[in-house]
């Protein structure tokens, strides 16, 4: 299993509309695993493997780039950043964060913390208060310097190691650097296979705001078949009841089914379920009442497409300590590998 690719993966920054030293990163791994690679408008990195015979099924595999993170909004005349999210955060995982603040000048190391008091001279009413993300500012250390290096725009990334603790993976951007890992994997699984459907693997630009590189991709795409590719919730931990569970780590991939965005196709989703009961492939079917994926973006563009998601559980997302299971991410890489030879 490719650990280092996924820590390269996981460790280069890139937040929604600065994806680009993923995509750099990526370019450097594919070389020679496709027919045509092509950058869009978006960002986005398009890969084609072409099938054969005369008008070949299009099969797209989504593939977002953007971790969720800042972008520098104002610096105070003391040197003081403050900060606009592109992506969802929950504030109460914010506290005291070491972060990395990317300029064309270098990367800087800083720290984020809240304004206001801290725990020795805050009153009762202070501690139970919970920030909103803007209330959130970074100091660099450079104090007015500052100013001389960083612009606003300027993205922000937390700033934590890559960890393997067993048979589990501790990193941020977990989300969705899976994707990029399993776009290139599954790939390099099928070999010198010349499949029957032309494979498109589209490693798309701010998910995280709305779908947007996934949508403007699909409708240059075209495909008949849409698979999103992502993490999903692993919330088989305390205090979560166990119908919100979602999947539970170590029992296989996600067969992704229906979240806010999308509706799977019924046919698609009993098609890949029969194929790893086949193939004696682990899954989970998954559900969630809300949120979204770059599947629904292939789904509805220009005149439709059949889609599914396969996605890998993932404890704590939107954090830096999210987590997988080795198992289930190998598990996704082989349904994948397994379907697209089937095709």
């Amino acid at each position: 299993m490719n650990i280092a690719l996924l820590k390269a993966l996981c460790e280069t920054p890139g937040v929604p509309g600065h994806e680009e030293r993923v995509r750099d990163l990526i370019l450097g791994e594919i070389d020679g695993l496709f027919d045509e690679v092509h950058q869009d408008a978006m960002g986005s990195l398009h890969c084609v493997r072409q099938g054969k015979g005369k008008d070949p099924e299009r099969i797209m595999l989504l593939c977002h780039m953007d971790e969720i993170g800042f972008l520098v909004s104002h610096i105070s005349d003391k040197g003081f950043l403050y900060l606009q999210p592109v992506g969802g955060f929950d504030p109460r995982n914010l506290f005291s964060r070491r972060v990395m603040v990317a300029t064309s000048a270098g990367d800087l190391k800083a720290v984020m913390n809240p304004g206001g008091r801290p725990v020795h001279i805050a009153s009762a009413e202070d501690r139970k208060k919970v920030p909103q993300p803007h209330e959130f500012f970074v100091d660099t250390g450079l104090g007015e310097g500052a100013k001389d290096k960083v612009k606003v725009g300027d993205m922000v990334v937390m700033d934590e190691p890559f960890l393997e603790l067993g048979e589990k993976v501790v990193s941020k951007a977990l989300d969705n650097r899976i994707a990029c890992w399993l776009g290139i994997e599954a790939i390099r699984g099928l070999g010198k296979t010349k499949t029957k459907a032309e494979i498109h693997v589209v490693f798309t630009t701010q998910e995280e705001v709305g779908l947007r590189g996934a949508r403007t991709a699909s409708y240059r795409v075209k495909p008949d078949i849409g698979i999103g590719i992502d993490v999903t919730l692993s919330c088989d931990t305390p205090g979560v009841p166990e119908q919100d569970r979602t999947t539970v780590q170590g029992q296989g991939f996600g067969l992704h089914i229906r979240d806010g965005s999308f509706i799977a196709d019924k046919a698609l989703v009993e098609e890949i379920a029969a194929l790893a009961d086949k193939k004696k492939i682990p899954y989970q079917r998954t559900m969630l009442r809300s949120g979204g994926q770059d599947g629904a973006a292939a789904q509805q563009a220009a005149a439709g497409a059949r889609a599914v998601g396969i996605t890998v559980g993932t404890r704590y997302i939107h954090t830096v300590t999210e987590m997988i299971h080795k198992s289930d991410l190998e598990a996704a890489r082989d349904i994948l590998v397994a379907y697209l030879k089937a095709r």
